[in-house]
């Protein structure tokens, strides 16, 4: 990790929270009972949570919450998309905060957890104090074409194995080639796709990608949740109307917020979060020369934790 995070830490308190008769959600809490409520909200969807994503906050001024969402990570059952959509992850976010009896909390998120941030704040304004964001995502139809088509210009090697995962014949629809394979019911399917979805997002992540990333992504505990749930999102728009995001932007305009995005984001590309900050001139946005898309790639980690550090001093990101 950059020598800009915090030192590790363990969670001084740990439960699962079951939401409906499907899902069980892992959650843990972290730092400072009495510091500044912090809800990390993790990528994907599907990616889970990490114990390095505890280290973005310092543990002496930060209350930091974590929880794997709907079908990641520590959660149950793992890639499960039914009862699986970004209005249901609200109401999640919502029951932990009550369960842990937080008023509001700064709301901190990177890529998909960027697009689950804003909605969440845009849905629940009074319960942000601030948002943190990293990759913006704003779900539009050119973002999920780009991934699924125009990331080949980079990293054309890594998206030939991906589109060789389907046959030719089909390979002008890959979302719904790779739905049909994520959705079947048998494992020798589904995890072989899931595998070639996961391995093909986990080698673009970085400006100078790194095989132990790829790797991991490629894993069956990590593939089986991005794969799923990454598919099932983009079919589905993760559930928001067209242009959402940033329609919604004045509910939440009085709010802080900082972002971090990664020049080299093949990803997401930058000109999203140029776009956020066109609608939100009110919030500020580092763009890192030497980043892609992850927030671990060391430029990007020191913006995020330089943000949430002038925050606890401050309550602002200026």
């Amino acid at each position: 990790m950059s020598d800009a995070f915090y030192p590790p830490i363990e969670p001084y308190r740990s439960g699962r929270l079951q939401v409906d008769d499907i899902h069980e959600l892992y959650w843990e809490a972290c730092g400072n009972p009495q510091g500044i409520p912090v809800i990390f909200l993790h990528g994907g969807p599907g990616a889970g949570i990490a114990p390095r994503s505890r280290c973005f906050f310092d543990p002496e001024r930060y209350h930091i919450v974590l929880f794997d969402q709907r079908g990641s990570g520590q959660s149950t059952p793992l890639g499960e998309c039914r009862n699986n959509t970004t209005q249901l992850l609200i109401a999640d976010i919502e029951r932990l905060r009550q369960l842990l009896a937080i008023d509001q909390w700064l709301v901190f998120g990177g890529s998909w957890g960027s697009t689950l941030a804003l909605a969440y704040a845009q849905a629940h304004p009074a319960r942000a104090l601030g948002l943190v964001l990293r990759g913006i995502w704003l779900v539009s139809d050119e973002e999920i074409d780009w991934w699924l088509y125009g990331v080949r210009n980079f990293f054309p090697r890594e998206w030939e194995a991906f589109a060789g995962h389907v046959p030719e014949t089909e390979r002008s629809d890959l979302l719904g080639a790779y739905s049909k394979r994520l959705q079947s019911d048998d494992p020798a399917d589904y995890m072989l796709a899931a595998r070639a979805w996961s391995r093909y997002e986990g080698s673009c992540l970085q400006l100078r990608p790194t095989p132990d990333v790829a790797n991991s992504f490629g894993s069956d505990a990590v593939a089986l949740g991005v794969g799923r749930l990454e598919a099932h999102y983009f079919r589905h728009r993760a559930f928001l109307t067209p242009g959402q995001l940033l329609q919604d932007v004045p509910r939440i305009a009085h709010l802080p917020c900082f972002i971090a995005h990664g020049r080299y984001d093949v990803i997401c590309p930058v000109r999203y979060a140029h776009a956020l900050v066109d609608a939100w001139p009110g919030a500020v946005l580092h763009v890192v020369a030497d980043a892609g898309h992850s927030s671990y790639e060391p430029g990007i980690a020191a913006e995020l934790i330089g943000a949430t550090d002038r925050f606890a001093r401050k309550g602002r990101f200026d």
